[in-house]
Formats: C-alpha cells, sequence, structure tokens
C-alpha cells in the first residue's frame, strides 16, 4: 500500500506523463502525412494566437482546420490579421492529417489576394 506522500508523487507523475504525452501528439509534423496536400477555399475564421496561427476554411461545403506556425514565426513570415479577412479566397499548402476523417492539416504555405505567405519556409515544396 502507498502512502499518502507516495500515492502524491505517483498521481503527479502520471499527470504530467499524460501532459507531455498530449502536447507531443499535437506538436511537431508527426499527426501529418508525408507529401504535399493543396486546400483552396474561402476563410470562415482566422486566429492569430497561441499555441499556432489557424485559418477556418469552406472547401467545397466541408469545415476545415489549417493549422499555421506559432503566432511569432506566422507574423514574420508577413502573415496578420490585417492581410486577410473571413470571405477571402485561400489556397493552403502543406500537410493533411494522417486521419482523413480528420478534415486539419498544418500549412506551410499561405495564398490569398495572390501573396504567398511561406510561415515554414524551410519545408516549402520545391520550385
Amino acid at each position: 500500500m502507498l502512502s499518502p506522500f507516495n500515492r502524491s508523487v505517483t498521481l503527479a507523475a502520471a499527470v504530467t506523463l499524460a501532459t507531455a504525452t498530449a502536447a507531443y501528439a499535437h506538436h511537431g509534423w508527426s499527426w501529418t502525412q508525408d507529401g504535399f496536400f493543396e486546400l483552396k477555399g474561402r476563410i470562415t475564421a482566422i486566429y492569430i494566437g497561441n499555441p499556432h496561427a489557424t485559418l477556418d476554411v469552406d472547401a467545397k461545403g466541408e469545415a476545415w482546420r489549417v493549422e499555421m506556425a506559432p503566432p511569432s514565426r506566422t507574423i514574420a513570415a508577413g502573415f496578420t490579421g490585417e492581410v486577410a479577412k473571413v470571405g477571402d479566397e485561400v489556397t493552403a499548402i502543406g500537410h493533411r492529417s494522417r486521419d482523413e476523417s480528420e478534415k486539419r492539416m498544418k500549412a506551410v504555405r499561405i495564398i490569398v489576394g495572390g501573396k504567398t505567405y511561406d510561415v515554414y519556409p524551410d519545408r516549402v515544396p520545391p520550385a
């Protein structure tokens, strides 16, 4: 039988492990497919904040979530809340979720209003 102290330590370790596992699963590229994916549609929402900037996009009647880089990197690429608005046409290039039932992708390049924003310039597709 565990003492109250050992139970607290064990519980704290379990919570820490669960939190770290969830954070690891969310961040990085492990949840995305190999190969590039292109999504075209209309922006329905824009979020420039932590942990990643996002666009919600209506693509042929399907609601997609497009994750970009963290806010500082997205803004450094020139994509700010002023360069796009709800209703604008957008093309997102990147990698879609491995779970194809999930309408989600991680973009490396966003094109809106004829301007290109490489939020992950080291990962853009070859020309």
